[in-house]
C-alpha cells in the first residue's frame, strides 16, 4: 500500500492570512499523523508565503511519522536539511517566485549539479527524492544522480484523466516501470484528488508514496480533516 504524506503549505497559508496562529499548524500536522497519515510534507519558500522557517524547526520536534522537506537545494534549503535532518529530501528545480512546482527536473541538463548536492543530503542521513516528469529519456541521468527515488509530477495526469484516463496513466506507468527496474523508488504528487487518486494506485505498482496537499484541505472544507484522510486512505488501499 502507498503510503500517503499530508502537504500542510494550505494550512499555513490560511494562518498566514490572519497573522497569529490560527490554525495551529503543529496542531494540526499532529491530527493529520492521529487520523492515519503516515508522513507530513512541507515546501518552505524563501518569502515563506505559507511555510515559515520556524515552522520547520517546530514540526521537525513533533512529527513522529516521516517528515519529508520539499524545495530548490539552494544555501538556505541545504542549511534547513543540516539542521533538521529529516527522513527524506525532495528537490524540485522551482523558480523563487514559482506560485507552485510546475516542472520536473532536466535531470539530463542538471545531471552533475543534482549528483553533488544528492551526495551531501545522502550524507547526513537523508533520503533524496527529485521531481520528475514522466519520462523514461531521462531515468538514466536520474540514476546517475544517485538518487533514491523519483517524485512523478502528475499534474498532466490530472488534467487528462477526466478525457481518457487510459492515456493519462500510460507515460507514467513506462516512466515507473522503467525506474523500478533501475532500482529507484516511486512518490508521486500535485494535483492527486479523491477523483483521480484510486485508478492511478492501482495502475502502479511500484508506488512508494503520495504526497497530497491542496486537494485534501479543499476536501477537508466539506468532509472534515479527519473523515478526510481516511477518504484518501481507503484510495491507497
Amino acid at each position: 500500500m502507498a503510503r500517503l504524506s499530508v502537504n500542510v503549505n494550505k494550512v499555513a497559508t490560511i494562518r498566514n492570512a490572519r497573522g497569529g496562529n490560527n490554525p495551529n499548524l503543529k496542531q494540526v500536522a499532529l491530527d493529520c499523523e492521529r487520523f492515519g497519515a503516515q508522513g507530513i510534507t512541507v515546501h518552505p519558500r524563501p518569502d515563506e508565503r505559507h511555510i515559515r522557517y520556524q515552522d520547520v524547526l517546530d514540526l521537525s520536534q513533533s512529527v513522529t511519522t516521516e517528515f519529508n522537506i520539499e524545495g530548490y537545494p539552494d544555501d538556505r534549503f541545504m542549511e534547513i536539511l543540516r539542521k533538521v535532518r529529516p527522513h527524506q529530501a525532495t528537490l524540485v528545480p522551482d523558480a523563487p517566485d514559482v506560485i507552485t512546482s510546475n516542472a520536473g527536473w532536466d535531470t539530463i541538463k542538471h545531471q552533475q549539479f543534482l549528483s553533488r548536492i544528492i551526495s551531501e543530503i545522502k550524507s547526513l542521513g537523508i533520503r533524496t527524492s527529485i521531481f520528475l516528469d514522466p519520462n523514461t529519456e531521462l531515468i538514466s541521468s536520474a540514476v546517475a544522480t544517485g538518487t533514491d527515488r523519483i517524485e512523478l509530477y502528475t499534474e498532466g495526469y490530472a488534467v487528462l484523466y477526466p478525457k481518457n484516463k487510459e492515456a493519462a496513466i500510460e507515460p507514467y506507468l513506462k516512466t515507473a516501470e522503467l525506474a523500478h527496474q533501475n532500482g529507484l523508488g516511486i512518490n508521486a504528487g500535485h494535483d492527486l484528488s479523491l477523483e483521480n487518486l484510486q485508478y492511478f494506485n492501482q495502475k502502479m505498482p511500484f508506488l512508494d508514496e503520495v504526497s497530497i496537499g491542496h486537494a485534501l484541505v479543499c476536501d477537508s472544507l466539506y468532509y472534515g480533516l479527519e473523515n478526510t484522510i481516511q477518504m484518501y486512505l481507503r484510495q491507497l488501499q
